[in-house]
């Protein structure tokens, strides 16, 4: 900043404020950090069970469009029916959008990575033209009902009406549940064990092609979640996109930064955010480009994640110091 013309200082206290100037930019900030805690759960968990979901963007935006959906559709169901049923359908969508290409890659081999990532173009597409059907031609669905809407009075009034939602309980819960699923259930060690070691585990009698499908389930799962905060809380409707919310490539990055594990996912997920939130006020309050802004935000994460390359750089030296 300071190279190009302009004031670090007057930029870092522009960010400070961008997240936490007032409740109404807190409440935005921990809105903003929802959906990110659920797309990093998704990475995380392929990654713990050895598989690479790049898909969680397109699984984020199926999850979208199905919770938005069963949120237009049914307008006489009480709220304590409606909202969860347009979240399991969102969970559902998601989790559908996984088990693709975890059949594919269980039964034929073909790589997650490569499903995934066509797999994204096809969702997002394929909810286009499903918005288009749904809103008789137009660009946008009409708004969720009231009785699917994740929108709480309470958190509105206490953050001086931000768009901060009930969404950030649910995000937090299924940090719970992952940990739950990972650390203290026979099918999570054998979803760990699949990932460290297939064959090893094939010769110990777990079934590696289900487990490979169902690692890819959950993950989606979770996706669809992040997408159902979107659709049930921030916008209450869907809309055509003319390109990635961003929202599942940033989870690789919140995954990354929070070691794979739930407990990091939520700082990973907690540091991302508040940088893209705040980051909106530097323009305006400092005059700095969002482009510098941008090489900015990807520094501070570079310089976070480098972290990894120090731990591997020591733990190499210590042991040919050990051969030695």
């Amino acid at each position: 900043m300071l190279v190009s013309g302009f004031n670090p200082i007057e930029g870092y206290a522009a960010l400070w404020n961008g997240i936490f100037g007032d409740w109404y930019t807190i409440g935005e900030t921990i809105r903003q950090i929802t959906p990110y805690i659920l797309a990093g759960l998704a990475v995380a968990f392929a990654f713990r069970t050895g598989l690479f979901n790049i898909g969680v963007e397109g699984q984020l935006i199926v999850g979208w469009f199905a919770a938005a959906y069963v949120g237009i559709t049914f307008d006489d169901l009480p709220k304590i029916i409606h909202l969860p049923l347009a979240i399991l359908a969102a969970a559902a969508a998601g989790a559908l959008w996984g088990f693709i290409p975890g059949l594919l890659k269980a039964r034929f081999k073909v790589h997650e990575v490569i499903v995934t990532i066509m797999m994204n173009y096809i969702a997002l597409h394929t909810v286009n033209a499903l918005v288009k059907t749904v809103s008789g031609g137009g660009d946008s669905t009409d708004k969720i009902h009231p009785s699917a809407s994740l929108r709480s009075e309470f958190l509105e009034s206490m953050t001086d009406y931000s768009r901060l939602h009930l969404g950030i309980l649910i995000a937090l819960a299924m940090v719970f549940v992952m940990w739950l699923i990972l650390e203290k259930t026979t099918r999570g060690f054998e979803l760990k064990a699949v990932g460290f070691n297939q064959n090893a585990s094939q010769y110990a009698g777990m079934n590696v092609n289900k487990n490979i499908i169902l690692a890819m389930v959950i993950s989606g799962a979770f996706a669809g979640l992040g997408g159902a905060m979107e659709a049930l809380g921030t916008f209450e409707y869907v809309s055509v996109k003319g390109s990635f919310t961003g929202i599942g490539f940033d989870g690789i990055a919140v995954a990354l930064l929070g070691a794979n594990t739930p407990l990091g996912v939520i700082f990973g997920a907690t540091l991302f955010g508040s940088l893209k939130y705040g980051a909106l006020n530097m323009p305006n309050e400092a005059g700095i480009p969002v482009e510098i802004v941008s090489i900015v935000i990807a520094i501070i994460i570079f310089f976070v994640a480098s972290g990894y390359i120090f731990r591997l750089f020591l733990e190499r030296f210590s042991k040919k110091k050990e051969a030695k």
